[in-house]
């Protein structure tokens, strides 16, 4: 996307009570990686990966009896974008830097496993379960990453160690799994 880019910018008012509902619409807020600009303030890209979360965020604001208005931005001047740019990018670093600490948790918990000799079904099911969610998160991650943060080349970098580091553990649950009395010899 070019500096000049353009912007949606969403002014929701949700009722205080119950707070389920703003709290609804803030996940969904998040979860597409929504800029909060202040209180019921939120922007993103005008690009159609963020479409989605927007409409469900709207549906969720409507169906709560609050009201939402939506915005094209793109600033009055470059400097305005740039500012925005950099404000989303300083976001998708935070979201980043979280998931390639995931990683390292990852990474040690199969180190861990590895220490331990647990090498059972049930074990590798659940750091494959571990490993697919950090997957997905990585897919979520790269689709609303629309300008590229710096951390985006290191993580995928480290999801490839992720799933070595898995693989190579399974190896061994299955080694260890396929190993008879005679092989203790």
């Amino acid at each position: 996307m070019e500096p000049e880019a353009r912007w949606l910018v969403l002014v929701i008012k949700i009722p205080a009570e119950p707070s389920r509902h703003r709290v609804a619409v803030w996940r969904e807020l998040r979860r597409i990686g929504a800029l909060s600009l202040g209180q019921g303030i939120w922007a993103v890209p005008d690009v159609p990966v963020f479409a989605g979360g927007v409409s469900r965020a709207l549906e969720l604001t409507e169906k709560s009896g609050g009201v939402a208005v939506t915005l094209n931005a793109s600033g009055r001047g470059p400097e305005d974008a740039v500012r925005f740019r950099e404000m989303f990018n300083a976001a998708r670093s935070a979201d980043w830097t979280e998931f390639l600490a995931d990683c390292g948790k990852f990474e040690a918990e199969i180190a861990k496993e590895i220490r331990n000799a647990k090498f059972t079904l049930a074990e590798l099911e659940e750091e494959e379960q571990s490993l697919e969610r950090l997957r997905r998160w990585h897919r979520d991650l790269t689709a609303r990453d629309v300008f590229g943060a710096p951390e985006a080349a290191e993580a995928a970098t480290r999801l490839k160690i992720c799933v070595a580091v898995c693989e190579d553990y399974a190896e061994r649950v299955f080694a260890a799994l396929h190993e008879t009395p005679e092989d203790d010899r």
